[in-house]
């Protein structure tokens, strides 16, 4: 079974055509840099190679437009493709596992974006645009927030009148849950770890950012809340802020709830702090030359992530390793560092040498001998979300 993956963040589109029986991928790429923070770019690779070209708008639309165009060049693969796999970050307590789209699981989707503004709308976007490409196939949404449907009740409840939570579900849902997921089990793999036995936290981060903690292979506890909001210091949003915040920009600036949102999810975090960029690339080079804001936007980042791993340790009683996954938890070595800097009570310590090499060539990890290690784990959202559809599939055939 050929499977066509889809996966729209805020800021790109990946995609990936993948065989489900042996995980053989045909082509996987991304069109990234949608924000608007450099130009924006379709990168992809197939038997071919690697391939690169502009994008005439940096959104979502015209990458979907795309993609589309590209897969649609290969006759042949695009009229061999048996169905498509979509992410959908918020799937509140509807959807506690994958699902075969149709039009009420559509208008739930929908009814959902405003606990995820940036991504549901973005979600439905690829979905609607993949249905009408390839309206014969049958196509699965694979839900962000499924993989915490396990966390107790002490970790998803908010101290807030009970009626909240019982007549509109106010609670603790989570997101980033396929990354989060793939990385702790193959954390798990690699360490030779028993599952059943396993402390593991895993730290996402990109332009959205989020940490779990994954007891035995299960979400225990996250640092995201009812939306992709709270937690973490992350691109454009706050994460972590004193929800009074919302009656004083009230007051002081006549903001309204829906103004003081978008302020908090779009003009925040990163962008925020540092009046610059969201981009961590740069940010790290501006604070290296000096620019105090940049600099500041870093050490929050950073300081935000320790601490949020440290609480997590709670849940799970102990640690084996921690897990840097996501664009910038692959790639930034300096970060990495820093983060473990402010973590030595846990008793990692980076190791120079691996870390500059993201792990390269020691099973991804980047610490000295533990436990606890740390390591660096590449994400693959798409081949978890094709395993997704496929078991839904086999589950749920389509008519």
């Amino acid at each position: 079974m050929q499977i066509l993956v889809l996966n729209c963040g805020s800021s790109s589109v990946k995609f990936a055509l993948l065989d489900a029986a042996t995980e053989e991928e045909q082509v996987r790429g991304v069109a990234e840099n949608l924000d608007a923070s450099h130009p924006p770019r379709l990168r992809w690779r197939d038997g071919g190679g690697q391939h690169s070209r502009a994008l005439e708008a940096a959104d979502h639309q015209t990458a979907l437009n795309e993609i589309c165009a590209l897969l649609r060049s290969d006759r042949e693969q695009w009229h061999a493709i048996n169905a498509v796999g979509h992410r959908v970050v918020h799937g509140g307590e509807a959807f506690t596992r994958s699902a075969l789209i149709d039009v009420s699981v559509v208008e739930r989707i929908a009814a959902l974006s405003p606990l995820a503004p940036l991504h549901n709308p973005l979600n439905l976007l690829g979905i609607h645009t993949l249905r009408e490409a390839l309206p014969a196939l049958p196509h699965v949404a694979v839900f962000d927030t499924a993989f915490h449907q396990t966390l107790p009740p002490r970790a998803f409840h908010y101290a807030l009148p009970q009626k909240l939570y019982r007549e509109l579900g106010v609670r603790r849902y989570g997101f980033h849950g396929s990354s989060h997921a793939y990385v702790a089990h193959e954390a798990i793999r690699r360490l030779d770890l028993d599952l059943a036995e396993s402390a593991v936290i895993t730290a996402h981060l990109g332009n959205g950012c989020s940490a779990t903690a994954v007891d035995g292979g299960r979400s225990v506890d996250t640092s995201m809340g009812l939306s992709p909001l709270e937690g973490l210091v992350m691109g454009t949003r706050s994460g972590d802020v004193d929800p009074g915040l919302h009656e004083l920009l009230a007051r002081r600036l006549g903001l309204d709830i829906s103004g003081t949102t978008d302020l908090l999810n779009r003009e925040s975090g990163l962008l925020g702090v540092s009046g610059l960029s969201n981009d961590m690339r740069t940010l790290w080079q501006r604070a290296e030359s000096g620019d105090e804001d940049a600099g500041l936007a870093v050490e929050l980042f950073c300081y935000r992530l320790a601490k949020y791993v440290s609480a997590l340790v709670v849940p799970l009683g102990r640690l084996d390793a921690l897990v840097f996954t996501g664009g910038i938890g692959e790639n930034a070595a300096g970060i990495r560092e820093r983060v473990l800097a402010l973590l030595g009570h846990l008793g990692m310590r980076v190791d120079a040498e691996r870390n500059a090499k993201h792990g390269e060539g020691s099973k991804g990890v980047i610490s000295d001998a533990g436990p606890p290690v740390a390591l660096v784990i590449a994400s693959d959202e798409e081949l978890l979300i094709a395993r997704e559809t496929a078991a839904e599939l086999a589950q749920s055939p389509a008519p």
